[in-house]
């Protein structure tokens, strides 16, 4: 039985373990590899918390040489489920260094990425020195994000002929936007600091824009022996450059490292998929999603008009119920916020469109600054409703419950809530870019909007929302026909599977 050992920052598969769509992947991708028959060990941190779940035990210890200094880490091993898949997490006060509990912390001003890099510089280096010990090394070793990109440099530059020279090294491209750039030395979160020995090879690492820097994720395009992106469209994106003029996110400044990739034959897309439970899953009353929102302790409520509005309207469903979930981040909303003809911006155009007696609901935190602007305009319009936070128990009925769920990212390597909102038969409307383009087919499954520059294509959002709600008012036969084709869609994690297992893994 081949050996995969997937590593990773988050693991849906804990409570608390998920921050964005990667712990997603950590806890659904692992299931379906198992189900090929594949042996899989699903790796993280464990941040203080997660060796203290119930029934976890120490596996064993690893002695790891890191920035000058023999540290002693604990591997604890975390009963989840029955698939026959090993949970472990990595245990050192290093990868907690704000305290138990952040799997991501905020730094301070002029020092982007300094603690985390730092914290998960010295995870690498405990996985490089676990490979190196087993008895039974993995035959591939599953890479995600730049959290883990400096393992393919302890292997590629190192002297020693070593296990892990000889394990296969690939690489998940989640989210390109997110690099890991620090300073190849002169700071204690540094390569010099983590990695001494490495600085000679600079020219390997170094980031393309800044070359007293080193880029964990440029670094694992370069030297790991395959590298996915998350849906098929997005890989060809992140070859193109960025356009600001016209709104396009592509490589982020690394496109001309992943068209080598691409023509090396190392660079591919495969689609993420979703879970689909055996029963369908009834449409959540309005009382008692009503009952939900006021029970979560966590949710800050930015819309006292909105309370109003539900209050003075309890028992009576809005007309329109329309639903946004998701990371309040310049990737998600900027065309929420960006001006169109005849309103300060598309969200209060949309809010105009529905009407007094329709809601919007969104849920998600993320960038204060942004959250401020939502919270600006939840305050003076009564038919938005801005919940400033994350519930995972929340997200379900609200997908249930809504009737229309706007998704307009500026750039979206794969997207998940779309594929879960259409699981319940709820339309979305989503910009034409990444995974959304790949999942979402226009007047078939949904309603799907573009545009030459970020003004039109704000324009082209509030538009396509408008057109979603006047079909479900005054043609309700073809809104329930898009309904229905949405329920039948089937991203399947089994498909994803087979293509990790034989494309990116080259396991036969």
């Amino acid at each position: 039985m081949k050996r995969v050992w997937i590593i990773a920052t988050e693991n849906g598969a804990f409570p608390g373990g998920k921050v964005g769509g990667v712990g997603d992947v950590m806890r659904d991708l692992p299931v379906a590899l198992a189900a090929t028959g594949l042996d899989v060990h699903v790796i993280t941190p464990s941040y203080g918390m997660f060796h203290k779940l119930p029934g976890a035990t120490l596996y064993r210890r690893l002695r790891v040489m890191f920035a000058g200094k023999q540290f002693v880490a604990k591997i604890f091993r975390v009963p989840v489920d029955d698939y026959g898949i090993k949970h472990l997490v990595i245990e050192h006060p290093l990868l907690s260094p704000k305290g138990p509990g952040q799997i991501y912390v905020s730094d301070e001003p002029g020092k982007p990425f300094a603690i985390d890099a730092a914290k998960f510089a010295f995870f690498n280096a405990a996985i490089a020195v676990w490979v190196n010990g087993c008895h039974e090394p993995p035959d591939v070793l599953h890479l995600n994000d730049w959290h883990t990109g400096l393992i393919p440099a302890l292997r590629a530059l190192s002297t020693v002929d070593t296990p892990l020279k000889k394990t296969r090294v690939v690489f998940t491209i989640h989210n390109l936007a997110y690099q890991g750039i620090r300073p190849f030395e002169g700071d204690e979160s540094s390569l010099e600091s983590w990695f001494p020995e490495l600085i000679e090879h600079k020219e390997q690492l170094q980031d393309p824009r800044y070359d007293d820097c080193i880029n964990f994720m440029a670094s694992a395009i370069r030297l790991s022996d395959g590298i996915n992106t998350v849906s098929p469209s997005y890989a060809l994106e992140i070859q193109r450059p960025n356009d600001p003029s016209t709104g396009f996110s592509g490589g982020e400044g690394l496109e001309a490292d992943l068209r080598q990739a691409h023509a090396e034959g190392r660079l591919s897309g495969i689609l993420n998929g979703c879970m689909y439970p055996e029963d369908s899953v009834p449409a959540t009353g309005w009382d008692t999603l009503l009952q939900l929102i006021s029970r979560q302790t966590g949710i800050i409520n930015a819309s006292q008009a909105a309370d109003a509005w539900i209050n003075s309207r309890k028992g009576k469903r809005p007309r329109h119920l329309l639903l946004s979930i998701g990371r309040v981040v310049s990737q998600k909303v900027p065309l929420f916020l960006a001006p169109v003809k005849g309103h300060a911006s598309a969200l209060e155009a949309i809010l105009a469109s529905a009407g007094p007696d329709s809601l919007f609901i969104m849920l998600g935190s993320g960038e204060k600054a942004l959250e401020n602007r939502f919270a600006k305009i939840a305050l003076s319009h009564d038919n938005f409703l801005f919940l400033r936070g994350y519930v995972e128990t929340l997200s379900g009925p609200l997908y249930s419950a809504a009737d229309l769920f706007l998704m307009p990212s500026s750039f979206e390597p794969c997207g998940i809530s779309q594929m879960l909102s259409m699981r319940v038969g709820q339309p979305c409307v989503v910009h034409a870019v990444g995974g959304l383009k790949d999942t979402v087919v226009d007047g078939v499954t949904g309603f799907v909007f573009g545009g030459s520059s970020p003004a039109e294509q704000a324009n082209n959002f509030v538009s396509s929302v408008q057109t979603a709600i006047g079909m479900r008012e005054e043609n309700p036969a073809r809104w329930q026909e898009i309904c229905s084709n949405a329920a039948a869609q089937r991203f399947s994690w089994a498909v994803s599977a087979a293509a990790y297992r034989e494309r990116l893994y080259q396991i036969d």
